[in-house]
Protein backbone atom coordinates (compact mmCIF):
# COMPACT_ATOMS: atom_id res chain seq x y z
CA UNK A 1 0.00 0.00 0.00
CA UNK A 2 2.56 2.64 1.04
CA UNK A 3 4.13 1.52 -2.06
CA UNK A 4 1.28 2.60 -4.45
CA UNK A 5 0.84 5.72 -2.34
CA UNK A 6 4.40 6.89 -3.01
CA UNK A 7 4.54 5.69 -6.32
CA UNK A 8 1.02 7.92 -6.74
CA UNK A 9 2.94 10.79 -4.97
CA UNK A 10 6.06 10.51 -7.09
CA UNK A 11 3.85 11.02 -10.35
CA UNK A 12 2.45 13.82 -9.44
CA UNK A 13 5.34 15.48 -8.27
CA UNK A 14 6.87 15.22 -11.61
CA UNK A 15 3.91 16.33 -13.24
CA UNK A 16 4.29 19.42 -11.45
CA UNK A 17 7.51 19.99 -12.16
CA UNK A 18 7.03 19.10 -15.68
CA UNK A 19 3.98 21.99 -15.78
CA UNK A 20 6.51 24.29 -13.93
CA UNK A 21 9.56 23.87 -16.41
CA UNK A 22 7.12 24.18 -19.96
CA UNK A 23 7.08 27.12 -21.64
CA UNK A 24 4.74 29.70 -20.67
CA UNK A 25 3.26 31.35 -23.65
CA UNK A 26 3.39 35.23 -23.27
CA UNK A 27 0.24 37.65 -23.76
CA UNK A 28 0.94 38.78 -26.87
CA UNK A 29 1.52 35.29 -28.28
CA UNK A 30 -1.82 34.30 -26.78
CA UNK A 31 -3.17 37.28 -28.41
CA UNK A 32 -1.84 36.52 -31.84
CA UNK A 33 -3.38 33.05 -31.87
CA UNK A 34 -6.52 35.00 -30.79
CA UNK A 35 -6.73 37.17 -33.23
CA UNK A 36 -5.77 34.77 -35.54
CA UNK A 37 -8.27 32.31 -34.65
CA UNK A 38 -11.40 35.02 -34.12
CA UNK A 39 -10.48 37.77 -36.37
CA UNK A 40 -8.76 37.15 -39.21
CA UNK A 41 -11.34 35.47 -41.28
CA UNK A 42 -13.54 39.11 -41.03
CA UNK A 43 -10.87 41.50 -40.57
CA UNK A 44 -7.67 40.30 -42.51
CA UNK A 45 -4.49 39.14 -41.43
CA UNK A 46 -3.79 42.87 -41.55
CA UNK A 47 -7.04 44.04 -40.06
CA UNK A 48 -7.84 46.19 -42.61
CA UNK A 49 -11.04 44.06 -42.83
CA UNK A 50 -10.15 41.96 -46.13
CA UNK A 51 -10.56 38.71 -44.68
CA UNK A 52 -11.93 35.59 -46.45
CA UNK A 53 -15.16 35.84 -45.22
CA UNK A 54 -15.87 39.45 -46.21
CA UNK A 55 -16.76 39.42 -49.29
CA UNK A 56 -20.52 40.48 -49.36
CA UNK A 57 -20.56 40.91 -45.28
CA UNK A 58 -23.27 43.64 -44.76
CA UNK A 59 -21.81 46.10 -43.14
CA UNK A 60 -18.18 45.22 -44.37
CA UNK A 61 -15.88 44.36 -41.59
CA UNK A 62 -14.24 47.06 -39.53
CA UNK A 63 -10.76 48.20 -40.71
CA UNK A 64 -8.96 47.36 -37.58
CA UNK A 65 -6.00 49.94 -37.55
CA UNK A 66 -7.91 52.88 -38.07
CA UNK A 67 -10.40 52.57 -35.06
CA UNK A 68 -8.31 55.31 -33.34
CA UNK A 69 -8.22 57.62 -36.50
CA UNK A 70 -12.37 57.37 -36.88
CA UNK A 71 -12.29 58.53 -33.13
CA UNK A 72 -10.67 61.30 -33.17
CA UNK A 73 -7.04 59.55 -32.71
CA UNK A 74 -7.92 57.76 -29.25
CA UNK A 75 -7.86 54.53 -29.37
CA UNK A 76 -11.28 53.33 -27.29
CA UNK A 77 -10.08 50.72 -25.33
CA UNK A 78 -13.18 49.74 -23.35
CA UNK A 79 -15.32 49.90 -26.64
CA UNK A 80 -12.84 47.88 -28.42
CA UNK A 81 -13.38 45.34 -25.28
CA UNK A 82 -17.54 45.53 -25.68
CA UNK A 83 -17.40 44.89 -29.13
CA UNK A 84 -15.21 41.49 -28.69
CA UNK A 85 -16.93 40.43 -25.61
CA UNK A 86 -20.26 41.10 -27.72
CA UNK A 87 -21.55 43.74 -26.09
CA UNK A 88 -22.67 46.10 -29.57
CA UNK A 89 -24.84 49.01 -28.09
CA UNK A 90 -26.89 50.34 -30.98
CA UNK A 91 -25.26 48.09 -33.15
CA UNK A 92 -28.26 45.32 -33.58
CA UNK A 93 -27.19 44.54 -37.18
CA UNK A 94 -23.18 44.05 -36.54
CA UNK A 95 -22.54 40.17 -37.95
CA UNK A 96 -19.43 40.43 -35.24
CA UNK A 97 -19.81 37.64 -33.23
CA UNK A 98 -20.07 37.24 -29.21
CA UNK A 99 -16.13 36.37 -28.48
CA UNK A 100 -16.84 36.92 -24.63
CA UNK A 101 -17.13 33.15 -23.55
CA UNK A 102 -14.27 32.13 -25.83
CA UNK A 103 -11.77 34.49 -24.20
CA UNK A 104 -13.32 33.68 -20.78
CA UNK A 105 -10.38 32.83 -17.71
CA UNK A 106 -8.13 34.35 -15.39
CA UNK A 107 -9.21 37.90 -14.72
CA UNK A 108 -6.41 41.06 -14.16
CA UNK A 109 -7.50 44.31 -12.65
CA UNK A 110 -8.21 46.45 -15.36
CA UNK A 111 -8.37 50.07 -15.46
CA UNK A 112 -9.99 51.58 -19.23
CA UNK A 113 -9.15 55.23 -17.40
CA UNK A 114 -12.29 56.15 -15.59
CA UNK A 115 -10.03 54.75 -12.45
CA UNK A 116 -11.76 51.86 -11.37
CA UNK A 117 -9.76 48.60 -11.32
CA UNK A 118 -12.71 46.04 -12.51
CA UNK A 119 -11.53 42.27 -12.73
CA UNK A 120 -11.72 41.60 -16.82
CA UNK A 121 -10.80 38.33 -18.66
CA UNK A 122 -6.67 38.85 -19.28
CA UNK A 123 -7.13 37.40 -22.55
CA UNK A 124 -10.11 39.91 -23.49
CA UNK A 125 -7.26 42.69 -22.35
CA UNK A 126 -3.80 40.97 -24.55
CA UNK A 127 -6.56 41.16 -27.06
CA UNK A 128 -7.90 44.44 -27.38
CA UNK A 129 -4.38 45.52 -26.78
CA UNK A 130 -3.03 43.13 -29.80
CA UNK A 131 -5.54 45.48 -31.96
CA UNK A 132 -4.38 49.00 -30.14
CA UNK A 133 -0.82 48.29 -31.31
CA UNK A 134 -2.34 47.52 -35.26
CA UNK A 135 -2.94 51.21 -35.37
CA UNK A 136 -1.43 53.33 -37.72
Amino acid sequence: MKATYGAALSGMAMAGLIAACAPQMSDQARARNDFVALCVDCHGADGRGGGPAAAGMTPAPVDLTRVAAKNGGVFPRLQVMGHIYGFTPGRSESPMPEFGDLLEGPTIPYDAGDGIQTPTPARLVALMEYVEAMQR
